[in-house]
């Protein structure tokens, strides 16, 4: 709908392919060199701070060179895990636990031998039982140097890896970062990014309803991302071609948007 109405080949503000914003274009090619040097390392971040924007960016960064499975579903336990991670390298998921360790080393020697790094990443790893998160490290341990474990996480992580019965993981982690909220600044040029990338005019967007996207977006990409879109949606609606404060300020009377204390009682 968005791309009939304003004429464009690209959907905007793509989840998919977002522009990496440079401390998110640092945080990536650090990773790429501990999947080098054999690492274990830690994204943590608020829910909307970017995370899995440099979760994608890794994943499509050299798919011919490093390969990136991905475990999303970190509420299971250990042996689900394993099986996870056998589909996601493409191998037999079945037979007992030790069976498919087995046959995943087995599968990471064979990459390395051919010249492949790996990145095996755990999204939402702060839900996931710190025994079978353990495991999986051990595991980690018997591959190849050439592999670097990535945890992406909310900030609970980093106070369970705090505590003394977890210093053994805590110890073993080569690399973190806390992503933090953006300043203005940073939200309008994300905004203005992603604007020039499907070739759409800044001007679409007035300078007030702009500010008042940065304002609202509280230094949130998710948040910035999703109330560009829908006052995108509410232009076309309108039949107008510029976004104004009338289309995002009726985005935000949406319920999810406004704060509990303004919702009626």
């Amino acid at each position: 709908m968005i791309r009939a109405h304003f004429g464009l080949a690209k959907d905007p503000f793509s989840a998919e392919n977002l522009t990496l914003l440079p401390h998110q274009r640092e945080v990536v090619d650090i990773l790429r060199v501990h999947c080098q040097q054999g690492g274990f390392c830690v994204i943590v971040g608020e829910p909307g701070t970017g995370k899995s924007v440099i979760k994608h960016a890794l994943c499509q960064h050299d798919p011919k060179r490093i390969m990136t499975p991905v475990v999303n579903r970190t509420l299971h336990t250990y042996h689900s895990t394993l099986r996870i991670l056998c589909e996601a390298f493409q191998i037999e998921a079945n037979g007992v636990d030790h069976r498919c360790e087995r046959r995943l080393i087995e599968e990471a020697r064979r990459l390395n031998s051919a010249g492949k790094m790996l990145a095996p990443i755990i999204d939402d790893a702060h839900l996931m039982d710190v025994s079978a998160l353990r495991k999986i490290r051990l595991l980690f341990e018997d591959f190849p140097k050439n592999h670097c474990l990535v945890l992406v996480a909310q900030p609970e992580l980093l106070s369970k890896l705090a505590l003394t019965v977890n210093e053994d993981l805590k110890n073993r982690v080569t690399y973190s970062v806390l992503l933090k909220k953006l300043a203005p600044d940073s939200v309008a040029d994300f905004i203005r990014a992603e604007l020039d990338k499907v070739a759409l005019g800044h001007s679409t967007f007035s300078d007030d309803a702009l500010g008042l996207i940065v304002r609202s977006s509280e230094g949130g990409l998710r948040r910035a991302r999703n109330l560009c879109l829908g006052a995108l949606l509410e232009a076309v609606r309108d039949r107008t071609k510029t976004v104004d404060l009338k289309q995002v300020n009726r985005v935000l009377l949406q319920p999810h948007w406004r704060k509990e204390v303004d919702l009626p009682q």
